[in-house]
């Protein structure tokens, strides 16, 4: 565990440019779009297999400080449809954060069916790859469901992989352990993607202030 300094309270001293200091998160910034996901998602008669189209953006945020901590990051929104349907199918918004005192990523995550998680890994700052996991019960990596998330579908676990491509296109799977009461073994209900760039970032407010004053 890294161990941050004694004092807790003076702030540390961000750069403006969230862009130019996230790490492996850098080449993620941006608006993505695919219309080749593939979910498998428990049915009482077994998996069920299907395809489904992603908007995934991801907008760089102003440097976020705890003390001596320092964060920068992505805020994101995923919304993904069945083909030919316009109900979203899966809502999703949080934060990819990386930390470069201590190469650490999380990313945090709401879905408007009563349920929050945060995951934890670590990557080297030009990593093409790195997984993330977040753990019913952790406090500092945990899956938080309401009551009925919890005893009808109870997650126990939640690991995404991420691999960025040299043809600026990046990847994720997605693995989530489902305890389904009435099933011998766990359920693995998993997601994968692969996303192309529609559209460049916006900076965020602070670099953005910069940029006007150098002018």
């Amino acid at each position: 565990m890294h161990r941050y300094p004694a004092d807790i309270y003076t702030e540390a001293e961000p750069d403006a440019d969230t862009l130019a200091n996230l790490g492996p998160l850098t080449r993620m910034a941006g608006i993505w779009s695919s219309a080749g996901g593939e979910d498998v998602s428990p049915k009482p008669d077994g998996p069920e297999h299907q395809r489904f189209v992603e908007r995934y953006e991801l907008q760089p945020i102003d440097a976020q400080t705890n003390g001596p901590q320092l964060f920068y990051g992505l805020r994101y929104h995923t919304q993904i449809f069945k083909p030919d349907d316009p109900e979203t199918f899966h809502d999703q918004v949080g934060y990819w954060l990386w930390e470069p005192a201590t190469h650490a990523l999380l990313l945090t995550l709401s879905i408007p069916r009563g349920q929050t998680a945060m995951a934890v890994g670590q990557a080297s700052p030009d990593a093409t790859s790195f997984t993330l996991e977040a753990v019913r019960g952790s406090l500092t990596n945990g899956i938080v469901s309401n009551p009925f998330l919890e005893q009808a579908f109870r997650t126990d676990r939640y690991t995404i992989k991420v691999d960025i491509h040299a043809d600026g296109t990046w990847s994720y799977e997605q693995d989530t352990l489902l305890t389904i009461p009435g099933q011998s073994e766990t359920f693995h209900h998993t997601d994968r993607n692969r996303l192309r760039k529609i559209a460049e970032p916006t900076p965020n407010p602070t670099a953005l202030a910069a940029q006007k004053a150098a002018k």
